[in-house]
């Protein structure tokens, strides 16, 4: 892990049960900020309720997830928006608001009294036209497509300038061209020193975007490393049932699934 360790997003011994059964099983991660780490598993293998517990808005049964030292759920709900952006999967959008507003309700955590300033202004601005949608502004987000609506969200995440970005399944409605531009997205934002954490189905845009990937299966960790070292043979044969190997590609090591295993 690359950071100051006093700075990281730390889940310890974490554990989930609902309806009587373990969602998360004594889970202990430690997230670095300036890194995306992308959270990947078969459905059902706690990887939504992991990253809701992380940004408190689900208390664990035992364990703790603590930030900078602080437990998460000691802070005030303000405080835990200002330092952690959540996008939850599949948000709805239900009122009409042009892009613009709808962005500028990240800055929520930040306005004061005076309503908007010079710098919720610019951090708006600055959200708008590193997703690329400075030109949508006057929209009504209800008009837009399920990829650009994607991207709005995403927009609304970093206009508010947190320090961890936890996105869950960010990827639907986005086409091939837009996920690779949320890759993009993604890694600039940790280069800004961000600490990113997404949940993903897609391995292929896991390797392409993470520095770091955590496998789970049954509410444990399967696995946790650089893409190569996660995601071995052995790993997804047990996660996913397939038979996969790493192979050369032009842009680096590509993850090549064969076949499910069991069928030929």
């Amino acid at each position: 892990m690359t950071g100051n360790a006093s700075r990281y997003l730390r889940a310890q011994d974490v554990s989930v049960s609902l309806g009587g059964r373990d969602i998360l099983s004594h889970v202990s991660l430690a997230f670095a900020p300036g890194q995306v780490t992308a959270i990947v598993g078969p459905n059902g293998a706690g990887k939504s309720t992991l990253l809701t517990s992380l940004v408190g808005l689900r208390a664990p049964g035992h364990g703790q997830v603590v930030l900078e030292g602080s437990a998460i759920l000691a802070m005030s709900a303000r405080e835990r928006a200002r330092r952690i952006a959540y996008l939850p999967q599949t948000p709805e959008i239900a009122w009409g608001l042009d892009v613009r507003t709808f962005v500028r309700l990240g800055r929520t955590a930040h306005t004061g009294v005076f309503g908007e300033s010079a710098a919720d202004a610019f951090a708006v601005d600055a959200a708008l036209a590193s997703t690329g949608l400075s030109g949508f502004a006057a929209r009504d987000i209800r008009t837009l497509s399920g990829g650009e609506r994607a991207r709005a969200h995403i927009a609304r995440a970093l206009a508010g300038e947190p320090d961890w970005l936890v996105a869950d399944e960010p990827l639907t409605g986005l086409d091939l061209g837009h996920q690779l531009d949320a890759a993009d997205l993604l890694k600039g934002a940790a280069a800004r020193g961000m600490g990113v954490v997404v949940s993903v189905h897609d391995l292929g845009f896991a390797v392409r975007a993470a520095d770091r990937i955590v496998v789970m299966m049954e509410g444990q960790i399967l696995s946790d490393g650089a893409p190569a070292e996660a995601l071995t043979a052995e790993v997804l044969a047990k996660a996913y049932a397939v038979d996969a190997h790493w192979v050369a590609g032009q842009s680096g090591p590509l993850l090549d699934v064969i076949a499910r295993r069991g069928l030929s």
